[in-house]
Order: structure tokens, then C-alpha cells, then sequence
């Protein structure tokens, strides 16, 4: 199979090609970045030298490049514009930004500050959180690919919501990144000096990742959601941390709940009772960690879920969409063990 990446100059990017370029199933024939156009890729990233042989090409050349599937890495505001043409060519899209995650166009052109350009693809994007939507990720054309906070979240609270076991109209989500959740670009907020030995919330009136997480929590329940949903920025470079909680409805074996409905996904890992998950131990995996809580044996659940915001929060979740796109193993070249220390 051959694959594009348009936007191949971010941290998305780079991880993608780390994923990829040891597979001899695939071939990566095209990668993008208007502003590295002609430069090696391992020029600018030394990691992939012997990995990766490709220069960077113009994004708009990617039609030459007979793709059978595109992974747009880029800003909000791009595949919008370029996803219709390669989708007409019979060329399978996975958007790793925001353009096609939100079903409502005025609710997307509220958070995200411009004009839809593509509605009507809209609604025949599949969100690929393969949790919840393998089967139709499987025979999609385009998939939204999640982003990294509603991929923990979300997951995080999904047997809770499908069991039918908590009050849907208070749920709270404190969440934490790693300062690669901002991306690359050159910012004065994400220098080491101005975020090293500090830790911060953000976004509190409003973060755009929350109409995204209560669109899905509200696919797994009949009943109105509303979320109190809180960033915070880590001095760290990888993961996220989300502390979840719900109040209890009923009173069920919570342990038992979370391991029966993730016993069979390859990229959930419910912890044993009583643990607290560390962002270390899925740094570089696909891997989203859970463990659940009963404080006091009160009528409060907390979840505690943490996985890497570049991996399964963004180009791991994005192969794994791939692999169900274009008919191979699942979880093929996504089964790396953490990185430790």
C-alpha cells in the first residue's frame, strides 16, 4: 500500500513516520511541508536517517503521487479544502486535525473560528475511536481521527455511560498534557524556561476539544450529558493525565464492569484494583492505561486514565485506524513496549 502524509514537519509528523517506516507492507511515497519543500526529511529530523529516504514535496503535488491512503497531519482549516479531491480519486483520508470530528458545522464553526468549506462530507466521516466504531472505521473512506484529551476521556468514561451507572449531567474531566499537545510551533508559552518547574490550567471558560468529548459521551448514552471539562499544561514532554468523575447511580462491581468491556480492545489496559497509572508507563505506546476508583466506598466513581498524546492520542490512533482501513492486523507495527526510563 502506498501512503501520503500532508503536513509531515510537526511532532504528529514525525511520529507518524517512526510508525510506519519499518513496515514492508506499506510504502510512504509522499510526505509534505510547504516550508521544508525540497529539504530532506532527515535533514530536518536526524532520528529517521536510514529510515526515511524522501524529501519534502509541496502538499498540493500529493495527486501525483498515487496514494492509496492520505494522512493529513496539518492545521484545522486544511483537509477540508484538500480531502475532497483525493476522496473523488478513490483515495482513503484519515485527518488527524479537528475538520470532520464535529457532526454540528455551526457548533465547528463556533470553536474553531472559520467557515466550513466541506459539510457535506461531514456527515460520511467515521470518528475513529475504534473502541467504540471499528466496524465502521473499517469500511470508511474518511475517518476524523480523535483528538488527544476526548481519546482519554472518552475512553475513560465509556462503561460507565453504556452500563447506565452514572449521573450524565455532572460528570467532570481534569485533564493534563504534555507540552507537545501544543504542537511545534514557536511560541513563547512553550519555551522550557516559561513552562519548565511550573504547572498550569488553561481554557477553563471554554477549550475547543469539549463539544468533540461530549458528542461522543453522548453517543454512549440516551441521556443528556454536560461536562466540566479542564485542561492543565505539564512541564513534560509526552502524555496526558485525566482524573475522571461521576456520580454513582447504582451499585455494581466497578472493577468487573471496566474489565469485561475492554477485555478484548488490544490498545485498553485496565489496571488491577487499586492502581494509579503513570503517563511513563505509555510513553511511545498505543496504549491508553485505566484504573478505576470508589473512594471511600462512597457514591463516587473516579477513573484514571493516561496514555501518550502523540501516539495513541494522535498518529498511533491514526495507524490503527489505517491498519482497520486498508484490511490489516490491527494492531500491526503498534505493539512497541513503552519507553523506560
Amino acid at each position: 500500500m502506498r501512503i501520503g502524509i500532508i503536513g509531515g514537519s510537526g511532532y504528529t509528523g514525525v511520529e507518524l513516520l517512526r510508525l510506519l517506516c519499518g513496515r514492508d507492507d506499506l510504502e510512504i511515497v509522499f510526505i509534505s511541508s510547504r516550508a521544508q519543500a525540497g529539504n530532506r526529511v532527515d535533514s530536518l529530523f536526524p532520528s529517521l536517517r536510514g529510515h526515511v529516504d524522501l524529501q519534502f514535496s509541496d502538499p498540493d503535488d500529493v495527486a501525483d503521487a498515487q496514494c492509496d491512503l492520505v494522512f493529513f497531519a496539518t492545521p484545522n482549516g486544511t483537509a477540508m479544502r484538500q480531502a475532497p479531491a483525493l476522496l473523488d480519486k478513490g483515495i482513503k483520508v484519515v485527518d488527524l486535525s479537528a475538520d470532520f470530528r464535529l457532526q454540528d458545522i455551526a457548533v465547528w464553526e463556533q470553536w474553531y473560528g472559520m467557515t466550513h468549506h466541506c459539510p457535506a462530507l461531514v456527515a460520511d466521516a467515521v470518528y475513529g475511536l475504534p473502541e467504540m466504531n471499528r466496524e465502521q472505521i473499517a469500511g470508511a473512506m474518511l475517518v476524523a481521527n480523535p483528538g488527544c484529551y476526548p481519546t482519554t476521556v472518552q475512553l475513560g468514561f465509556l462503561p460507565l455511560l453504556e452500563a447506565g451507572i452514572v449521573a450524565t449531567e455532572s460528570l467532570i474531566a481534569d485533564a493534563k498534557s504534555g507540552i507537545t499537545g501544543a504542537g511545534r510551533g514557536a511560541s513563547v508559552p512553550n519555551l522550557l524556561a516559561e513552562a519548565s518547574d511550573s504547572f498550569k490550567a488553561y481554557a477553563v471558560a471554554g477549550h475547543r476539544h469539549l463539544p468533540e468529548i461530549e458528542q461522543g459521551l453522548r453517543r454512549m448514552t440516551s441521556t443528556t450529558v454536560d461536562l466540566t471539562f479542564t485542561p492543565h499544561l505539564l512541564p513534560i514532554i509526552r502524555g496526558i493525565h485525566a482524573t475522571l468523575y461521576a456520580r454513582l447511580t447504582a451499585d455494581v462491581d466497578l472493577q468487573k464492569l471496566f474489565e469485561e468491556r475492554y477485555r478484548d480492545e488490544p490498545f485498553v489496559d485496565v489496571m488491577p484494583s487499586g492502581a494509579h497509572p503513570e503517563t511513563r508507563s505509555v510513553r511511545g505506546t498505543n496504549m491508553c492505561r485505566l484504573a478505576v476508583h470508589r473512594p471511600q466506598g462512597r457514591d463516587t466513581a473516579v477513573v484514571l486514565a493516561v496514555e501518550d498524546n502523540l501516539v495513541k492520542g494522535a498518529a498511533g490512533q491514526a495507524v490503527q485506524n489505517m491498519n482497520l482501513m486498508l484490511g490489516f492486523p490491527e494492531t500491526r507495527g503498534l505493539l512497541q513496549p513503552a519507553l523506560m526510563p
